[in-house]
C-alpha cells in the first residue's frame, strides 16, 4: 500500500494536491478538515464539540483525532492507500499515528512537504475567506494559525527525517505544475 502524509502550513495547496494525488494514485482521501466541517455542518455531538475549537484556529484534541482517523481507516475498500491531509500536526499525533498504524500492520510511505512562504500563505488564506466565506479564515485566526504550526507543527520535519520519510516539493506555481512535482517525487521515492 501507498500511505502518504501531505504536510505544509495552513494554505499551502495540500487540499487541492491531495484530493489530485488520491485520484492519481487511486487513494482514500482522509482530511481531518474536511471531516469537521461537515460535522459542524450536520451539528453533530463532535460537530458542536469542535466548532469554537476550530473557529479560534486551535488544534482538536489527539485522543478525539486518532479514533476518528482510526473510524475512517476501518472504512476504506478497493484502495491502493490513503493521503492524509492536515494530519498530523504535532509530534504526539505522529507517533499515535505510527502506533495505530503498526496495530494494522501499516504504515507511512511517505511524508511530502509543501514549502510555501508565509506571505503566500495568508494572501491564499484571505482569498479564500472571500471565495469560501470562511468565518476561520479572518486574518488574526490566520496568524494564530501560523503561529501554531511553527510551534507545533513543524517539528515534525525531524520527526519524518529521522524515519528517512520526509521530502520537500516547492509549493508555489500552477496547481499542474505543483502536482507533477509531488507526482514525480513520490514515485522516485517508492
Amino acid at each position: 500500500m501507498l500511505n502518504l502524509i501531505l504536510f505544509g502550513p495552513p494554505g499551502s495547496g495540500k487540499g487541492t494536491q491531495s484530493l489530485r494525488l488520491a485520484e492519481h494514485f487511486n487513494l482514500a482521501h482522509i482530511s481531518t478538515g474536511d471531516i469537521f466541517r461537515s460535522e459542524i455542518k450536520n451539528e453533530t455531538p463532535l460537530g458542536l464539540k469542535v466548532k469554537s475549537i476550530i473557529e479560534r484556529g486551535e488544534l482538536v484534541p489527539d485522543e478525539l483525532l486518532i479514533e476518528i482517523l482510526e473510524n475512517a481507516l476501518n472504512k476504506l475498500q478497493g484502495k491502493a492507500g490513503y493521503i492524509f491531509d492536515g494530519f498530523p500536526r504535532t509530534r504526539r499525533q505522529a507517533e499515535d499515528l505510527d502506533k495505530m498504524l503498526s496495530h494494522r500492520n501499516d504504515s507511512i510511505s511517505l511524508v511530502v512537504a509543501l514549502d510555501v512562504d508565509e506571505d503566500e500563505v495568508v494572501k491564499r488564506l484571505l482569498n479564500r475567506a472571500i471565495l469560501e466565506g470562511r468565518k476561520d479564515d479572518t486574518e488574526e485566526v490566520i496568524l494564530n494559525r501560523m503561529s501554531v504550526y511553527h510551534k507545533q507543527t513543524a517539528p515534525l520535519i525531524e520527526f519524518y527525517q529521522g524515519q528517512g520519510k520526509f521530502v520537500q516539493v516547492h509549493g508555489v506555481g500552477s496547481i499542474d505544475d505543483i502536482f507533477n512535482s509531488i507526482r514525480d517525487t513520490v514515485m522516485t521515492q517508492m
